[in-house]
């Protein structure tokens, strides 16, 4: 690592970068690897590659004692979950849900032929604003999606009193959440669904997966149908599916992880704080706080840049960043309303999304996981230090220069 005392030293100007390899918003953790291709092993011996097979099956047993949720349906991805649950929960018409979320969020919606009606987030919890949800419902709402961004969930029984109020089903994309807490009750428990993803840069991986949850018998009957082509034996289909399913690598990658689950929180927690004692003393930048009274899985470093007090804008420091080869994300920019097709298809949506455009003109997400070292952590703030404190004639130069890096993050 080099370290970058004066502007003079960043990479963006001609200097090398900080780190000889990218450093990554969310790398994959992996946990034992010689217990991994025991399993792999097993797998290719019994030739038993997908179709509900033992490690799916145990690894639901274990995603549902994890949550506390009676049922977990485990799905090839984490998108498909989410539309195998929309279908199965019969929604349809219009369902309100945030634009501050990952596009896959909305695109499920929209591949069923859904109408998602964007709805502003709270500036402080970066989730649904229940304040702003009611003047949303229509005769043809059928459904409130909330997202647990960042793993923080969303005030759930402000939702759920809303939902029943208006006769509307409550779901949630929980992709964030696993191990999760929300006074003092695990995500995975709340709503008619929850919807978790186990891609390969969340911190609970199993290559590429997903699972939804719910305390719903005669649902989780319909999702297993759903997920497998709707047969409910080897020749009698009984519902319209499709194929869903999560097959045995990737459900023996989500064992062998969960094995490691404990290890890979006190990692991100370790590196959550340790961002925490180095950006305290940095103006204009401020971490986003998890309750310690929840429990919690500490995945995401995200910092909010108050370019007013800093003198540097969000972007300028994306830019600087990715040159020093540390690939921090400007999650969730611009907003899903602002993307195809949905810029296109509601082009008023931004009119009512203010907060919503305001958080993601601020929020920078910053490296962490297993493979990232304190040191790394503490090189990374003095770049962000160095930055601001000459924020003025940071900005200066970097408005006389082409950005080449910002525009892909």
């Amino acid at each position: 690592m080099h370290s970058k005392n004066a502007i003079n030293e960043f990479a963006v100007f001609g200097s090398p970068p900080a780190f000889g390899q990218p450093l990554h918003v969310g790398r994959p953790n992996l946990g034992d690897r010689a217990r991994l291709v025991e399993r792999l092993n097993d797998i290719l011996d019994r030739r038993w590659l997908t179709n509900d097979g033992p490690y799916v099956r145990e690894f639901e047993q274990r995603i549902a004692e994890l949550t506390g949720a009676k049922h977990a349906i485990a799905v090839s991805n984490g998108t498909t979950g989410l539309e195998i649950a929309f279908r199965a929960a019969g929604l349809a018409g219009e369902i309100i849900v945030p634009s501050f979320t990952f596009v896959a969020t909305v695109h499920a919606l929209h591949w069923l032929g859904i109408k998602p009606i964007f709805c502003d987030i709270d500036p402080a919890t970066h989730c649904l604003d229940p304040d702003r949800i009611e003047a949303l419902i229509t005769p043809r709402t059928t459904g409130i999606l909330g997202v647990h961004v960042w793993g923080r969930p969303c005030e759930i029984e402000r939702l759920q009193a809303i939902a029943d109020r208006h006769g509307l089903k409550l779901l949630f994309d929980a992709a964030h959440a696993l191990g999760c807490s929300y006074r003092g009750r695990k995500v995975g428990q709340f709503g008619l669904a929850e919807i978790f993803s186990f891609h390969a840069t969340k911190f609970l991986n199993s290559f590429e997966g997903g699972a939804i949850v719910t305390n719903d018998d005669a649902l989780a009957d319909k999702l297993r149908l759903m997920r497998n082509f709707g047969f409910s034996g080897y020749d009698r289909i009984d519902d319209a599916g499709i194929n869903g399913k999560m097959h045995e690598f990737s459900a023996a990658a989500g064992l062998t992880n969960l094995e490691s689950v404990a290890e890979f929180i006190a990692d991100n927690r370790r590196n959550y704080e340790s961002y925490r004692d180095e950006l305290r003393s940095i103006p204009g930048l401020s971490l986003l706080e998890y309750d310690e009274r929840e429990r919690c899985n500490y995945q995401y470093v995200v910092v909010e840049v108050d370019e007013a007090a800093c003198q540097v804008g969000r972007d300028f420091l994306a830019e600087v960043l990715w040159a020093e080869n540390v690939l921090a994300r400007r999650y969730f920019y611009p907003g899903c309303h602002r993307v195809e097709p949905y810029r296109s298809l509601y082009p008023d949506a931004s009119d009512r999304l203010p907060a919503t455009e305001s958080v993601a003109e601020r929020v920078l997400l910053l490296p962490t996981g297993s493979t990232i070292e304190a040191a790394e952590i503490r090189a990374i703030c003095e770049i962000l230090r160095t930055a601001v404190r000459q924020g003025p004639e940071l900005t200066r130069r970097l408005k006389a220069q082409p950005l080449r890096f910002v525009n892909v993050v």
